[in-house]
């Protein structure tokens, strides 16, 4: 499979772009850099020093798309340009970033953001 992938300044660069200087009511495709999802696995293995092992591979779902091609050709029009460039570091950037910023991701991945959501959005499920 391939996805688009873009860097997080990139992203907000466009839309900023997007709210400032487009029509109103036009929509704005965002596109990033095409690459195979497991390239970019095995990328993220490389930058972080892990194993290959923890790679699981699992059965698309019904009706899994193998490709997004998005056109970000309106956007560009507007004078956006990506300036991270996945190959010349973002991918390494962004690595970074989470290895400076564990506050930030760890209580995801350890579940304890699901006490907060269940505290904040309870009466809401409930409905």
């Amino acid at each position: 499979q391939r996805r688009e992938w873009l860097h997080v300044e990139d992203h907000c660069t466009a839309i900023d772009l997007a709210l400032r200087d487009g029509r109103a009511g036009e929509a704005y495709n965002i596109s990033g850099q095409e690459r195979e999802n497991l390239d970019v696995v095995r990328r993220i293995l490389d930058l972080t020093g892990a194993s290959a092992d923890l790679v699981r591979h699992v059965e698309d779902r019904p009706g899994h798309d193998r490709r997004y091609a998005i056109d970000s050709s309106k956007l560009r029009e507007l004078g956006w340009t990506p300036t991270h460039s996945f190959d010349a570091g973002g991918l390494e950037e962004t690595v970074e970033w989470y290895r400076e910023n564990r506050e930030w991701w760890e209580p995801i991945k350890s579940g304890e953001y699901r006490a907060y959501y269940a505290e904040q959005y309870a009466a809401r499920l409930r409905g």
